[in-house]
């Protein structure tokens, strides 16, 4: 065993079972429960991270009753039959030494489909579905739907279920006054409202018996107004161990809350303080582990926050769709070789919320064991990779990991491609992380990298490659406009990865995801907030006493930006309307916050000394700027193409080079990995 990190892989005693080290590989909802041969896609998906060596798995969530699922089609466990199904997944995780929960779930107003419920008729600002409010008959059905789906989750063989009681599910929604308006046994006074929690958990307990692990996910920040503060979650903690619960896991924001809590820009470990503060406020009465959560990423930042006394164990949900092997490789002292979770969201959260199977960015083999396998080719072939942005490292790594032989050229003096522009990024650079991990396995993997060289189709022709793959990328797009070459303008390359100098007064032509990147670029505060957690809770108006009713800091005014900055579009539909499913909405929160103006429906006329000429509604105006920057799209760089394939060489094409649409490192990265295994 690793001695580095002597808290996290130590063993956890629950009495009746012990789990062989302090990590929880939290929920997550992967699609795979409604896909088409979706149990056994999960068996393979969970089993890989039992042999990893997770101390302990929890699955995404599982509603106890039809008003509880997620959509109209969401999973449920109700009968016998539906728990028989899911006994390949408990069979090979248990074949790989593994123990594993089946999260119970109920969504109530959060549920998209016309027959939520909640405790009360107050319908959900991000769903609009107006929840019917649950009779005193009805709260006593879905206990019992509780315990009755915790009794067959058990028979599935599932070691433990996890209660959600937090991210403002339905048993949230009776705990907060926010959204439990009730005057009957199960509202108004803070006793009655958490009856609903209290009751579950004893019934699972009776009907589950005394060896079955129970977690209650028990939310100590809630992020909205009107809601707990940290008395509540005091007195919740210790009725939730009275009544039965073996660990209290973390839950932090409710999904409504306007409040970062998982993305990237969130500190690492950014609120491991709620858990630590809870645990001294609790003291000795309270002798369940509590379990910390949300953006844990690396076994460093695990172990440190153990270590300090945080937590008695650390959830973690993404960074096992980044590496299945995370413990493992911890284990046997590897962590350079860990592949990280970058916390983007885009393969993971993006595709749930659209009702797409998750995967991840940097992985793009999570939820896709069955089918993505970099096995040993069958012929061994000698491969060219041009260009080391994130398609063409994911290509190169991956072929020479089948037995391949990849050369890999890039015209810049490092890796990185596009990456290097994006981690360059204020609260994107994790992708640092992205770069490492490649780094060690093109060393691993003994792919011949040739950094500095731009590579000709003449030397490619020469060079008796048996496939070739163009991974070269993009280019701006530059507008056809007077004085788009005045000393005012740059683009973003230019602004990001060379450093150009800008001034106080800027407009920023384009307002995809790169325009919305380079106006955070441009308005950041050169603070710490997206490495301190403090500096991060006083940016976004937490109040870390947790005196406050939700946790917010009562008329709190964000900082504005030093500089002004005006975002342009030429479309009139929304801002923002391209960003990220789960992300987009903290880019768009960002620009406001910091007082950046923004206007849409424009028609760009010329750059001049007096600034940027556009009209808006047939209006001519002239923006006083000092620069103006490019953010207006890319175009596919296939310089090398028609030559080579002129040449008769076997070309690909993969990321921007195939497509340039947004900047897209998942779609490339995924791109990558597949081409390598059809070699």
């Amino acid at each position: 065993m690793s001695s580095k990190y002597p808290h996290l892989l130590a063993p956890l005693d629950l009495g009746f079972t012990t789990l062989r080290n302090r990590v929880l590989m939290g929920s997550m909802h992967t699609g795979l429960e409604e896909a088409e041969n979706g149990y056994a896609r999960m068996a393979a998906f969970y089993a890989e991270r039992a042999r990893g060596g997770v101390g302990l798995i929890v699955t995404g969530g599982i509603a106890p009753n039809e008003a509880g699922r997620v959509h109209e089609h969401g999973s449920i466990m109700v009968d016998q039959a539906e728990a028989m199904r899911h006994r390949p997944v408990t069979q090979q995780v248990h074949d790989e030494g593994g123990k594993i929960a089946m999260q119970i779930l109920h969504t109530g107003r959060y549920g998209y489909h016309k027959k939520s419920v909640g405790a009360s008729e107050i319908r959900a600002p991000i769903n609009v579905m107006r929840p019917h409010a649950l009779t005193h008959d009805e709260v006593l059905e879905t206990i019992r739907d509780f315990a009755t789906c915790a009794a067959l989750a058990r028979e599935a063989g599932y070691d433990g279920v996890e209660v959600m009681g937090s991210e403002g599910y339905l048993i949230n929604q009776f705990i907060a006054p926010r959204t439990n308006t009730r005057d009957d046994d199960w509202g108004g006074s803070f006793e009655n409202r958490i009856r609903f929690p209290i009751e579950i958990i004893k019934a699972v307990r009776e009907i589950c018996g005394p060896d079955f692990i129970i977690i209650y996910r028990l939310s100590m920040l809630d992020l909205v107004d009107n809601a707990g503060d940290l008395d509540q979650a005091v007195q919740l903690a210790v009725e939730v161990e009275k009544a039965g619960a073996t660990i209290i896991n973390t839950g932090i924001g409710w999904h409504e809350a306007r409040v970062p809590t998982i993305a990237m820009m969130v500190p690492r470990a950014g609120f491991t303080w709620v858990t630590k503060t809870l645990k001294e406020t609790l003291g000795d009465r309270v002798k369940v582990p509590l379990v910390t959560s949300n953006r844990i990423n690396t076994p460093e930042i695990a172990e440190m926050v153990l270590a300090r006394g945080d937590a008695d164990m650390v959830s973690m949900a993404r960074p096992f769709l980044a590496d299945s092997d995370f413990v493992q490789k911890a284990i046997e002292g590897r962590s350079e070789e860990i592949n990280t979770c970058i916390a983007c969201n885009q393969a993971c959260l993006d595709h749930t919320f659209v009702g797409k199977v998750c995967s991840c960015l940097v992985n793009p083999r999570a939820c896709h064991e069955t089918e993505l396998n970099m096995t040993p080719a069958a012929t061994k072939k000698k491969i060219a990779v041009v260009g080391a942005g994130p398609g063409g490292l994911s290509c190169a790594t991956a072929s020479a990991e089948c037995g391949h032989k990849v050369t890999l050229f890039e015209a810049a003096d490092d890796i990185g491609g596009q990456l290097n522009i994006a981690r360059r990024i204020p609260g994107k650079m994790e992708f640092n992380e992205t770069l490492r991990y490649f780094r060690n396995m093109l060393k691993k993997f003994g792919v011949e990298l040739k950094l500095g060289h731009r590579v000709t189709a003449a030397e490619l022709l020469a060079g008796g490659f048996d496939e070739v793959v163009l991974a070269t990328g993009v280019k701006p797009r530059i507008p056809n406009m007077p004085g788009i070459d005045h000393e005012k303008v740059l683009t973003y390359v230019d602004l990001v990865l060379k450093g150009k100098p800008v001034g106080q007064k800027v407009a920023v032509m384009g307002a995809g995801g790169i325009g919305y990147d380079v106006s955070v670029y441009l308005s950041d505060f050169e603070d710490d907030a997206h490495e301190n957690p403090t500096t991060f809770a006083a940016e976004w108006g937490i109040d870390t006493s947790l005196e406050e009713k939700g946790g917010l800091i009562p008329d709190h005014e964000p900082e504005k930006s030093k500089r002004e900055i005006t975002l342009l579009k030429r479309s009139k539909n929304k801002f923002g309307a391209t960003l990220g499913k789960t992300t987009g909405w903290i880019h768009k929160v960002t620009i406001d916050q910091r007082g950046i103006e923004k206007i849409g429906g424009v028609s760009y006329e010329k750059v001049d000394d007096q600034g940027l000429h556009i009209s808006v509604k047939g209006e001519s105006k002239v923006l006083d700027v000092d620069n103006v920057v490019i953010c207006a799209g890319q175009t596919p760089n296939r310089d090398l193409q028609e030559e080579l394939e002129q040449g008769g060489a076997k070309v690909h094409l993969i990321g921007g080079a195939d497509e340039a649409s947004e900047l897209d490192a998942k779609r490339a990265i995924d791109q990558g990995a597949r081409l390598a295994v059809t070699f």
